[in-house]
C-alpha cells in the first residue's frame, strides 16, 4: 500500500513539474496577487490532473473515448481560452493590480481554482501523458485499495509540488521591482499566447 502511495506522489510530480502554461500562470499569480492566488491555482490544475488519473487507474473507458472523440474542440477551445488568458494578462496594468492584491486575492480564490482547472482539463494531451506513466503500474489496477492509494498519492504529489512553487516565488519576490513585474506582466503573458497558438495548431495538425 505505501509503494501505491510513493508511486502516487512520483506521478503527481511528474505530471506537474514541466514548466508549461499552468506553472507560468501560477508563478504570475503568486507574484502580483499573493501567494494564496497562486497557490490555489496550482490546487486547481492538481485536482485536474487527479480527476485524469481516476479515469486512466479505473479505465473509464467511454469517458476516455469522449476525450479523444472530442479532441479536436478540447485542444482549439482550451487554445483560444489560453490565448484570451495571455492577452488579458499582457494588457493588465501590474502596478495598480500589485497594490490592490489584498483585495482582489480575497474576492478571486475561486476563480483562480476553477479556471487552472478548466485549462488543464481543455488539454487531453494531459490524460494521454498520466495513462502513458500509469502504464507502467498495470500490477495494481485488480486491487481497488492499492487503486484509491495511488490516486491520492498523485494529488499529494501534485499539490505539495504547487506549494513548494509558490511558497519559493513568494519567499523571492520583494526582491522584484515594479518594473520587473511590469515586464513579467508582457512576457508571461507572451509565452501562454504561444502556448495556445500551439493548442489550436495542435486541434489542426495533431500528427505534426
Amino acid at each position: 500500500m505505501e509503494f501505491a502511495f510513493i508511486q502516487g506522489i512520483l506521478i503527481g510530480l511528474i505530471v506537474s513539474i514541466p514548466m508549461g502554461p499552468i506553472g507560468v500562470l501560477c508563478v504570475h499569480r503568486t507574484l502580483t496577487k499573493g501567494r494564496a492566488a497562486g497557490l490555489v491555482s496550482g490546487l486547481g490544475a492538481a485536482t485536474a490532473d487527479t480527476f485524469f488519473a481516476i479515469i486512466a487507474v479505473f479505465g473509464l473507458s467511454f469517458v476516455t473515448e469522449f476525450i479523444e472523440h472530442k479532441r479536436f474542440y478540447l485542444m482549439f477551445i482550451g487554445g483560444i481560452v489560453l490565448v484570451a488568458v495571455g492577452i488579458s494578462m499582457f494588457l493588465k496594468n501590474t502596478i495598480k493590480q500589485y497594490k490592490q492584491k489584498d483585495l482582489v486575492q480575497n474576492r478571486r480564490l475561486m476563480g483562480s481554482y476553477f479556471s487552472t482547472f478548466g485549462l488543464t482539463l481543455a488539454n487531453p494531451l494531459t490524460i494521454i501523458g498520466i495513462g502513458t506513466i500509469l502504464a507502467v503500474y498495470a500490477n495494481i489496477k485488480d486491487e481497488f485499495q492499492s487503486m484509491f492509494i495511488l490516486i491520492v498519492g498523485v494529488f499529494t504529489g501534485a499539490a505539495f509540488y504547487w506549494t513548494l512553487l509558490t511558497q519559493i516565488v513568494n519567499a523571492f519576490k520583494k526582491k522584484f521591482n515594479l518594473r520587473f513585474l511590469w515586464y513579467l506582466n508582457k512576457i508571461a503573458g507572451i509565452v501562454i499566447i504561444i502556448f495556445g497558438l500551439f493548442a489550436i495548431f495542435n486541434a489542426f495538425y495533431p500528427k505534426i
